[in-house]
């Protein structure tokens, strides 16, 4: 049957029209296209679009250090000294977890080797990571250089899981036979949330309690689930787990990270790199030479929170508190699947999608391979771009398309439809 646009592009419209959440969109700025149109901002699982809000708290704190100087530290508006517990109880709710556990500091890869110190203590017997074939690849420089660190070799001490299923993805009955298997010489088990190539969610609470009873410790990367899934970080028992905030969570390109540390190591005597501002607040300005941590995730804190990067967070974080994390989830299990029927239903015979089916393993990304060589997905994602739609490309031949709910529609699915079908047609 042909398709007819007039009455899909009706429907798309009905559904935004339907949304609860639609007036979201609003509070962010939608970068435009040559011709003056919004683009289809599909790209934000890469980096995410500016809340209307972030100039704002950027100002305000550009206003106080002229100001008040070095009292804004004690007096501004949202007082510098404390500043990082203004995005505490709102990081908490994102990611499932207790306040005390989560903290916003440096940036991922950094707070994924502050990690590794405490939770990464191989011994002759016990010496390998196990991470995913394919990880992003920061994640796997970091585990190759803190394996050889310690002196081991990560030929044999660093093991990737396969992918067993026909899309490229990881089962979960792979990753329990891979911690079955070599879990007695695992120190530690690194994944991800959302495997950043081909959208796949992993399931947080089986993996560790798999990891947990072969003795390892649990870690993950949430890069590409944070402020993408409903999380339950302290549930799940996971030891701990990093995050960026310049993707879904909309904070900046270089946007300053968070870290999730299980209560369980709250005052735990682990070994860590310390520094000054990671020192029990009660003592911290007694400036005595003793190290004393601070209980729970404060305690991996090295230096001053970076103000104007924590900023944008606490706009983004404040419209997540608003909308909640629950409710997009739910726009997001609706958005992503008519985005995938569409592609499904009309561009079957031109793209392929990787990504799995189910909602419940995967969040808003779909990723999608174009059925011919790679020079035809690198036409195509160019012919997006000249359309106005941003996607993004992951060698050697996925194009990543994330229809994010905060500022996403059903029409701009349509639009990337109708774009690859206009693709198509050219091609005869």
């Amino acid at each position: 049957m042909a398709f007819d646009i007039t009455h899909a592009e009706a429907d798309a419209l009905a559904r935004d029209a339907a949304d609860p959440l639609a007036s979201l969109r609003g509070e962010f700025l939608i970068p435009r296209h040559d011709d003056g149109s919004e683009q289809v901002y599909f790209c934000g699982n890469s980096l995410g679009l500016q809340p209307r809000a972030t100039r704002e708290a950027l100002l305000a704190e550009l206003d106080d250090w002229s100001n008040l100087a070095v009292e804004a530290h004690f007096r501004g508006r949202h007082p510098w000294m404390p500043y990082h517990e203004f995005v505490r109880d709102d990081l908490a709710a994102l990611v499932g977890a207790k306040p005390h556990e989560v903290v916003a500091m440096n940036s991922l890869t950094v707070n994924l080797h502050l990690m590794m110190v405490s939770f990464y203590r191989p011994t002759p017997e016990r010496s390998a990571i196990l991470i995913e074939r394919g990880a992003f690849p920061s994640d796997h420089h970091a585990v190759e250089s803190q394996i050889r660190f310690h002196g081991f070799d990560p030929t044999s001490a660093l093991i990737e899981i396969d992918a067993d299923e026909a899309n490229g993805t990881i089962s979960a009955d792979a990753i329990a036979r891979a911690i079955d298997e070599h879990g007695s010489r695992v120190a530690l088990v690194l994944l991800p949330g959302v495997q950043y190539r081909t959208g796949e969610v992993f399931d947080l609470t089986a993996i560790t309690r798999a990891a947990h009873a072969k003795g390892c410790r649990v870690g993950f990367d949430l890069a590409h689930a944070a402020g993408n899934l409903e999380l339950a970080l302290h549930d799940s028992g996971c030891d701990f787990a990093v995050w960026c905030s310049y993707k879904y969570l909309n904070s900046g390109p270089g946007a300053v990270a968070g870290c999730f540390v299980h209560e369980r190591h709250a005052r735990a005597d682990l070994p860590r790199f310390a520094g000054w501002w990671g020192h029990d607040q009660a003592t911290r300005f007694r400036m005595a030479p003793e190290f004393v941590a601070a209980p729970g995730a404060d305690g991996w804190q090295l230096s001053n929170p970076p103000i104007l990067a924590l900023a944008p967070l606490r706009a983004s974080l404040s419209i997540f508190r608003r909308a909640t994390m629950s409710a997009l989830r739910a726009k997001s299990e609706t958005l992503t699947a008519y985005f995938d029927a569409l592609v499904r239903e009309q561009l079957g015979d031109v793209l392929h999608v990787v990504t799995p089916n189910d909602p419940a393993r995967r969040g808003c990304q779909l990723s999608l391979r174009v059925k011919g060589p790679r020079e035809a997905g690198r036409s195509l994602f160019e012919f997006l771009t000249t359309r106005g739609i941003v996607a993004d490309w992951r060698e050697p031949d996925v194009i990543r398309a994330a229809p994010t709910p905060l500022y996403n529609r059903h029409i701009d699915c349509l639009r990337f439809v109708l774009a690859v079908r206009e693709w198509a047609a050219t091609r005869g």
